[in-house]
Parts: C-alpha cells; sequence; structure tokens
C-alpha cells in the first residue's frame, strides 16, 4: 500500500518561486539582457541628472547668501532711511553698509602717474555678514580667508589695478582727495555680483575714509546696499523685517529702493547653469525615448519566443492567472534590479558632472537627496510595465492547441488603451523631469509625431517597393531582398520605425553636439570683445579709429552714444507710480543709452516689425524693455536728451544678446546722421596683446574711459567650455542607448529570417546569395529610415534651437545625405553583429527548432 504525499510535497509551488527560477533562466539565456540594459541606461542618464540638479539647486540656495553678503539686501541709490537700519537692529539683525561708485585711481607721480578706471567699495566694520573673501599678499601668492573690512588707511584691491598702474603691495593708491596703503590683493570677493561697473577692478576701503577722498557729492551716481544677516533661529526676525521694509517703500514711495532676493545673488551664473541643465536635461531625455522603443522591441522578442512555453504550460494545467502572476513578478524583479544598478551607476556618473562642471559653485555641494534615486525607479518601472509588460501578458492567453498547431496563439498588437496608459504615464515623467515645458512638449511631441510619420510613410515605401523593382531585370539578390521585405509588411514598418526613432536620436545628438553647441559658443567666441571705451568725443572719433586701425584691431563696434530720459508714451507724461514691477520704475528713474544707424547691427535680429534704413520718425526697441514697459508696435516714444525733446514711433522691435559681449542699447534711431542730438562715441573691440596699448591709449585720449573686461569674458568661456564637455559626457550614455534600439530593431525578426533562409537554402541557394540578401535589405532598410530621422532631426533640432535655446541656427542641406548614408551603415554594422549566425545556421538545426 503506497502512502500518501505530503502535504508539502503536493503544494504547487507559488507564483513567486514559478517567478524567480523564470527570471534566472531567462537571464542565463541572454534574452533579458537587452531589456536590462535599456532600461539601466534610460534610468542612468536621468538619476545622473537628476543627482547633480538636486545638489546644484541646494547648493545655490545655500551659496547665495555669500553672493549677497547677506540674508537680505536693501538697495538704494541713496542713503537708506535711519529707521530701517534701526527697525534691523531693533529686531536683533546684524548690519553691514556698503557703497559702491566708478571712479579713477591713479598712481602717484614718482610711481608713473597712470590712471585707471575702477570700482570703489567702501565698507563698514561688520561687512562680509554672509560668507568670507580670499586675499593674498601678491597676485598668484598665498591665499588667506578672511570676515572683515580693510582697516582705515589701507585699501584692497584687485590684481588689475596693480598691473594696470604699475604698483605693488606696499605703495600708495590716490583715490580723489585721499592717498591711501595698498595692503592685500582681492582674489575672491563673494558678493561682487554683476553689473557694467563690476567689470572694473575692485578699489575697498573701509568707510572711515570714505569722506577723506570727497568723491561722494550730491550728484554722484552711487549704490548703497544695507546688507541684514539673522542669527540662528531668528528666520522668523528677518521675515518681519523684509516685510515691513517692503511696506514703508510703498507707502512712503521710496523711489529707487529695493529688496533683493536670493535669486538675484549670481543671475549671469544662474542663466548659464540653466541654460546647461536644460542641455542635459535633453540629452537625457532622449535616452529615455530611446530606451523605451528599445524595450517594446525587446518585450514582444521575449514574448514571442515563450509562446511554445506557455502554450505547454496550459496544456499541464497551469491557470492564466498563475501564468500572467509569474511574467508580471518576473518583470518586477528585472525591474528592481534594472532600476537599482541605473541609480547605482547614476550616481556615480553625477561625480563626473561635479567635477566637469567644478567652479561654478564656489564650496562643495551638499548631499543629494533621495528623491532622483526614486524618480529613477519610478521610471525604470514605468518602462517595464508601460512598453514591456503589454505584449507578455499576452503569454497568459496563449491556447493549448498550439501545442500541435503553431499558426494559433500568436502575439496580437496591443490595445490601444493599454499602450496610450504607458505613453501617457512615461510622457508625463519625462515632462515633469525635462523642468522645461517647451523643451519637453518639442522632444516628447516631437518623438510621437515623428513615429507616427515613420509608421505611415514606411508602410507606403513597402507598398510601392515590389512595383518598383522588375522581376525579369533586376539582380536575383535584389528581387529576393525586395520580396523578403514586401512579404512581411508589419515587421517592414516596425522595423524601420524602430530604426528610424533611433537614427534620429542620434542626429539629433549630433546636431546637438556640433551645429547646437557652436551656434552657443557662438555667442561669446574666442576672440569676442575684451574691451569697451566710452566718452569719445565727437572730434576725436576719426584719430580714434585710426589709433585702433594702427594697432592692427580690425574689427570693432563703433555706435554713437546718447543719454536721454523717457518722458511720455503715446503723449502721456510717464509716470513710475504708474507701474508695478519695481524693474520697470527704476528703468524710467534713469536715463537710457541711447544709439542710432541706418544699418541694423549684425548681432541684434529683429522679432517683430521692420528696420528700415533712414526712417523718419522711426523707433527699434530690445523687446525686453518694450515687455517691461509695456511697450508695443505703434507706440509714440519721447525722450528728453539734454533739454531736447526727441520722439519717434516704434516700428521693430529687435532681440539683444545681453551675453555677448557686444555693444548693444535698449532704443535706437534706424538713422545714419541725428546731427542735433547731443552724442559721444562708444566702441568694443578685441585688444592686442601690445603690452602698454591701454596706457597708451589713456594718456592719448585722457577723457575717454576704457573698461577691460578680459576676466569677466575668460570666466564666460570656461563655465562654457565646463557645461559642454558635461553634455559630450552624457552624450555617451544616450549614443549606447541608441545603439541598443538599433541592435533590437534589426534582431527582432532573427528568428523569422533564420527560418526563411534555410527553406532557401534547402531549394538550392548560396550562403553567398543569402548574404547579398541579407545586406541589401540591411542597407535599404537603413537608408530609409536614416533619411526619415535626418528630415525628422533637423525639425526638432530647429523648434530645440529657436523656442528652448534660443539660437538662430540652420542645418546644412547635406544632412539628409549624410543621414541616409549613416543609416545603411550603422543597420548593416548592426546587422552583421546581431544575425551574422542566421546565415552560416546549418539548415537542419534550423528547421528542427521550427518544428519542435
Amino acid at each position: 500500500m503506497t502512502s500518501a504525499p505530503s502535504p508539502a510535497a503536493a503544494r504547487p509551488a507559488s507564483a513567486w518561486t514559478l517567478a524567480w527560477r523564470q527570471a534566472a533562466r531567462d537571464f542565463r539565456a541572454g534574452e533579458l539582457r537587452l531589456l536590462l540594459v535599456a532600461v539601466m541606461l534610460a534610468v542612468a542618464a536621468l538619476s545622473a541628472v537628476g543627482f547633480f540638479a538636486d545638489r546644484l539647486n541646494a547648493g545655490l540656495a545655500r551659496d547665495a547668501r555669500q553672493m549677497l553678503g547677506g540674508d537680505a539686501i536693501v538697495a538704494s541709490d541713496q542713503p537708506a532711511p535711519a529707521d530701517i537700519a534701526e527697525r534691523a537692529r531693533g529686531l536683533g539683525l546684524a548690519l553691514a553698509q556698503t557703497a559702491t561708485f566708478p571712479s579713477m585711481g591713479r598712481a602717484p607721480d614718482d610711481k608713473g602717474g597712470a590712471s585707471r578706471l575702477v570700482a570703489v567699495k567702501s565698507v563698514t566694520s561688520g561687512y562680509p555678514l554672509r560668507g568670507r573673501l580670499t586675499l593674498s599678499d601678491t597676485p598668484g601668492g598665498a591665499q588667506r580667508s578672511v570676515a572683515s573690512a580693510p582697516a582705515a588707511g589701507t585699501v584692497w584691491v584687485d590684481a588689475g589695478v596693480l598691473d594696470a598702474l604699475q604698483l605693488k603691495v606696499g605703495d600708495a593708491l590716490l583715490l580723489g582727495d585721499a592717498r591711501l596703503r595698498i595692503a592685500s590683493v582681492i582674489v575672491i570677493e563673494p558678493d561682487r555680483g554683476a553689473g557694467f561697473i563690476s567689470f572694473a577692478p575692485r578699489v575697498m576701503l573701509n568707510e572711515a575714509d570714505l569722506p577723506a577722498t570727497g568723491l561722494v557729492q550730491p550728484a554722484s551716481r552711487v549704490t548703497y546696499r544695507l546688507a541684514v544677516a539673522a542669527p540662528d533661529g531668528r528666520e522668523a526676525a528677518l521675515r518681519e523685517f523684509v516685510g515691513w521694509t517692503e511696506a514703508q517703500v510703498k507707502a512712503r514711495q521710496l523711489r529707487g529702493m529695493r529688496i533683493e532676493s536670493l535669486e538675484t545673488g549670481r543671475p549671469e551664473m544662474r542663466q548659464t547653469l540653466d541654460r546647461a541643465q536644460k542641455f542635459l536635461n535633453l540629452v537625457a531625455l532622449l535616452a529615455a525615448l530611446l530606451a523605451a522603443v528599445a524595450v517594446g522591441i525587446a518585450a514582444r522578442d521575449f514574448a514571442d519566443r515563450h509562446l511554445d512555453d506557455c502554450a505547454m504550460l496550459r496544456v499541464l494545467g497551469q491557470p492564466q492567472r498563475t501564468i500572467a502572476a509569474q511574467y508580471l513578478l518576473e518583470f518586477g524583479i528585472v525591474g528592481v534590479l534594472a532600476s537599482v544598478a541605473g541609480v547605482l551607476l547614476g550616481f556615480a556618473v553625477h561625480y563626473v558632472f561635479v567635477w566637469l562642471l567644478a567652479g561654478l559653485v564656489d564650496s562643495a555641494l551638499p548631499a543629494a537627496s533621495a528623491w532622483p534615486a526614486l524618480f529613477g525607479i519610478g521610471v525604470g518601472f514605468t518602462l517595464l510595465m508601460g512598453f514591456g509588460l503589454p505584449p507578455v501578458l499576452q503569454l497568459a492567453q496563449v491556447p493549448p492547441l498550439r501545442v500541435i498547431r503553431r499558426d494559433v496563439g500568436a502575439l496580437k498588437p496591443a490595445s490601444i488603451a493599454v499602450l496610450a496608459a504607458g505613453a501617457i504615464g512615461f510622457a508625463a515623467l519625462l515632462l515633469a523631469v525635462s523642468s522645461d515645458l517647451t523643451l519637453g512638449l518639442i522632444a516628447v511631441g516631437g518623438f510621437a509625431g515623428a513615429i507616427a510619420v515613420f509608421a505611415a510613410l514606411s508602410w507606403i515605401a513597402v507598398q510601392l517597393l515590389r512595383r518598383a523593382v522588375p522581376e525579369s531585370r533586376a539582380p536575383r539578390w535584389l528581387v529576393l531582398a525586395t520580396r523578403q521585405i514586401a512579404a512581411r509588411p508589419a515587421f517592414a514598418v516596425l522595423q524601420v520605425s524602430a530604426l528610424s526613432v533611433g537614427l534620429l536620436a542620434l542626429m539629433l545628438l549630433v546636431l546637438l553636439r556640433t551645429d547646437l553647441i557652436s551656434s552657443w559658443r557662438a555667442a561669446t567666441p574666442a576672440d569676442a570683445p575684451n574691451r569697451f571705451v566710452i566718452n569719445i568725443q565727437p572730434e576725436q572719433a576719426d584719430a580714434f579709429q585710426a589709433r585702433l586701425k594702427a594697432a592692427g584691431v580690425a574689427r570693432y563696434d563703433w555706435f554713437p552714444m546718447i543719454r536721454g530720459r523717457l518722458v511720455a508714451v503715446n503723449g502721456k507724461p510717464t509716470s513710475a507710480d504708474d507701474l508695478q514691477e519695481e524693474r520697470a520704475k527704476r528703468l524710467l528713474d534713469r536715463e537710457f543709452n541711447l544709439s542710432h544707424d541706418a544699418t541694423l547691427p549684425e548681432h541684434n535680429t529683429v522679432t517683430a516689425g521692420r528696420w528700415t534704413p533712414d526712417e523718419a520718425g522711426g523707433l527699434s526697441v530690445e523687446e525686453g524693455l518694450a515687455e517691461t514697459l509695456h511697450l508695443k508696435l505703434g507706440d509714440t516714444l519721447r525722450f528728453d536728451i539734454a533739454g531736447i525733446a526727441a520722439e519717434g514711433r516704434i516700428t521693430s522691435l529687435r532681440k539683444v544678446d545681453w551675453g555677448s559681449m557686444r555693444a548693444n542699447f535698449f532704443v535706437m534711431f534706424p538713422s545714419a546722421q541725428m546731427p542735433d542730438l547731443p552724442a559721444t562715441y562708444l566702441t568694443a573691440f578685441r585688444a592686442p596683446v601690445t603690452p602698454g596699448f591701454d596706457n597708451a591709449l589713456s594718456r592719448e585720449f585722457p577723457n575717454i574711459t576704457a573698461v577691460d573686461v578680459s576676466a569677466s569674458l575668460g570666466q564666460v568661456q570656461q563655465v562654457l567650455d565646463q557645461v559642454i564637455r558635461a553634455v559630450e559626457f552624457l552624450f555617451g550614455f544616450t549614443l549606447a542607448a541608441g545603439l541598443v534600439v538599433l541592435f533590437a530593431a534589426v534582431t527582432a525578426t532573427r528568428e523569422a529570417r533564420a527560418r526563411e533562409f534555410a527553406v532557401m537554402r534547402a531549394l538550392g541557394a548560396s550562403a553567398r546569395l543569402l548574404g547579398q540578401v541579407q545586406r541589401a535589405e540591411l542597407l535599404g532598410v537603413g537608408a530609409l529610415a536614416g533619411f526619415l530621422a535626418s528630415v525628422a532631426a533637423v525639425a526638432v533640432g530647429w523648434a530645440l534651437a529657436k523656442y528652448v535655446f534660443q539660437f538662430s541656427w540652420n542645418a546644412s542641406p547635406w544632412v539628409p545625405l549624410g543621414g541616409s548614408l549613416a543609416g545603411a551603415l550603422l543597420a548593416l554594422a548592426a546587422g552583421w553583429w546581431g544575425l551574422r549566425e542566421v546565415v552560416s545556421r546549418p539548415v537542419i538545426e534550423t528547421l528542427r527548432r521550427a518544428a519542435e
């Protein structure tokens, strides 16, 4: 008598156990590797950018207070009322005051008597409230960090002052009526900020020495800054002070006074970093989009290989629910492994970004939060569940009859609802990570539209293919290749569409790497002007230009400069009280730099209206100014220019790149001559390397003001180079994702090709003929995909350049031809690697596999 089986032996294996076993078998067989690689690359690219952006934003928020010189700043063109400072002291806040203005620094006569425009800054004893200055005793010497003001009777200066005036530490510097001793060289001034006067080298002195200079007079243009800082735990007092001060400014109508926030600490660096993050986000988005295509193709191929296994499981009594749960859990395991590996890889990669962009943030970045890791894992699961799981879940519906009839139970296209749900979820994640709605919509929408166009055009091409190749006259290999494609129209459309998407991303990356980055670099080229000279008198114009040409300066900007105040719009006198925005009020309180020329400056572009040379009564306004002051085409503006009324109608709006290091103006008259208006001249040029050029120019034209922007220009170009290196590094990730898509698309029909080639070899076809057929098919499909992808890449690249990065860019007409050639060669290479054993596989082995 046999004993009954124990309950443990009779209990069927759980879905978890089956999923683990199935995942282990599939991984050993290599059927999950493509899925793992695609998901891991997407998660790594997105999480690397996410970790870097997270740490960078945290570091900027922390360092912004140092860049401001305090927790909050009250800035004005007059000393702040005494009750504002008293209010800050009453709330327990620390105070420091500074006054900044341009002046001429001079060397003593026994040291040559040279002079130089400098940016004078007087500071109180509490300066700086946040951050520390870095000083040295000699230019390039040992550095030390201090948090104090210069001692009375001494100054700290930039190295440029010593070089221009031929002085050294310990020498005297003449500043107005005062004679002060140079005590140290300024290496880093954290709250330096931006602005035209910041280009001039700094001279910092104690506030107690300012009256002795005699430089500050009632009409002087001085910027006063009252900095406040809250002790730890007293943030509420700071908020109370800011709110009270803003209310006082509004109630008492304190013109020219404003409260500066953290965001205004380093706007020029914030703009550069924002553009850098857009580039990085774009490359990461392309990697994720490519991974989605690769996952979809690989998952369908995976499901196709498991059809027979699932049919056998159904015969053995396995319920559909168990089969579905088994594959759902298997993909969950794969998602966890791939996502975690991608997050770890991305965390390691983001340190490369930190290294490549070293110097954009002065000190060590804070630790990253957990959000980028969670987001990366979410992207990985969305990729697998949205694009990989739908075809795999069909395995649970395979009928047992497939064991004896292979023509039943084939995979069906996933339902539109399932695909739409996955695509919408994934698109929402990508739009979230893009951090720029326009960038996300162009990238995601461009790819979605391109896929639809690729599918439609490839279907038309397949239908026309049979008619295009006559059987009677074409070579046998070409006829067989075209018949192979036409016999599988659905596979051909899938293959061309997938190849086109992969090539679209690769070509877009190439255009990004070359043309778009070149356009960005062209905004501040290596030969950009590094000298600005103002106050050139009309009678000096010819002599000054002749002096430049004699020094070898062939290219330079040359414009008349007119100082005028906007006094009326459409006949109505202007009033700052009519405007809400603080910047708009400040613009009305100051004089504009106006100019005139019959020719539109080559570095400006007209965005609305029309520039008409020598148009009587016409005006061209910078679009940012028009937006701030609510101006539009057709408005009439009246300016007060040294007591002379000048009026004109806005006939065009211009886009001006203020970071281009070129001469730019808010308002221009499109006229070559305006003799009735008082004007001086401004020029911007690249100075020759001749020693003493600046000093000789100042001696020959002593009334001019020359500003050396070499240091700032060098910093901008260094930052640009660092950002481009980071983009190029991430380029490697997306390139790898694109190659994965190409490989997946080419090998998706491997088994079908193997069966067809086996039948043809059994009927007498030679291996040489089959190799020709395969190469012709791959070259044709790749060329078509490359052409479609290149046209789409030009369209998407143009949209990105215009609407996201705001560059002027036109693609080369050779791009479609180059794209076709590249597509053909890449498809051939991927096919050779993925399909190399199809032609050489023994016929009997292929037929036996098909019969099993």
